[in-house]
């Protein structure tokens, strides 16, 4: 026989039930409001931001097209930022292995050093790396920038990957090598497709930062390896046109599916902890 259990609530506990909902509707509406607000604008005829708008074209993106900075800076963006994440996950990966692995004296110190671009503001980063790299010859050069974007993902790498290989079973890697399989073939069989889902999310991180980075590429970028945000920020304090809304609104759906992404992985990991 089932029994169904009914919750009885006072007035003041309903009263708070759904003031509760209402205001969480209210901050969750007051956050995404700005965002959204400027989708509308990149469909629109003005060449001003303003509201209302007059009618609907897609002449900015049309313009996105057409324009050769627009275009070299979608260019470099398309360099920097996967070659910056594939070395941030590698770099990263290795980090989060051996920091759980390994015991040492100084393992928080170095560990705090390791995730430091995490904290310290990105603008004393961007003048360390110019005042350091530029006496070498190594400053306007696409791949110190595509080094630095990396430095500024591993933390995100090492920090997700630390919290995957948290339930992770060692059991299995030990298994493993018991079987005659070597630490290579174990962790590419065994480990790797377990925190698969971390390190990918780390890497999601990465891609963002590096995708989304305008400080650092002010300081150490020449004059023809600017990017997608260095050419939104020159675009801003110069001429704010609809074709800025445009590009905005490229990047929310990038980042609408970075978080759906984020999701399924986290979903997934879920799973596969649960399953073993």
């Amino acid at each position: 026989m089932i029994m169904s259990t009914k919750v009885y609530r006072t007035v003041s506990e309903r009263i708070w039930f759904y003031t509760h909902r209402i205001l969480c509707g209210l901050i969750l509406i007051f956050l995404i409001t700005p965002i959204l607000a400027i989708v509308p604008l990149s469909f629109s005829e003005s060449s001003f931001l303003v509201y209302p708008i007059q009618g609907f074209s897609l002449r900015w993106y049309e313009s996105l097209l057409n324009s050769p900075s627009w275009m070299l800076g979608l260019k470099n963006t398309l360099i920097v930022a996967p070659i910056a994440t594939f070395i941030a996950m590698v770099l990263g990966t290795l980090a989060a292995l051996g920091f759980n692995h390994a015991n040492f004296r100084g393992k928080a110190f170095l560990m705090s050093l390791l995730i430091s671009p995490m904290v310290v503001p990105v603008v004393i980063v961007g003048v360390a790396a110019y005042l350091f790299f530029a006496p070498l010859g190594l400053a306007n050069n696409l791949l110190l920038l595509i080094l630095m974007h990396a430095v500024l993902g591993v933390p995100f790498v090492v920090i997700t990957v630390l919290a995957t290989l948290e339930g992770f079973n060692q059991n299995l890697y030990k298994a493993a090598l018991s079987l005659g399989a070597s630490p290579m073939r174990a962790f590419f069989k065994v480990t790797l497709p377990i925190i698969a889902p971390g390190v990918i999310s780390g890497g999601l991180f990465a891609f963002g930062t590096s995708f989304d980075e305008v400080v650092m590429t002010l300081f150490i970028a020449g004059p023809d390896q600017y990017t997608i945000p260095r050419v939104m920020f020159s675009g801003i304090r110069e001429n704010l046109s609809p074709a800025i809304a445009a590009v905005a609104t490229l990047l929310i759906l990038c980042s609408i599916v970075m978080l759906l992404t984020l999701e399924w992985l986290r979903g997934r990991a879920a799973r596969t902890v649960g399953g073993v």
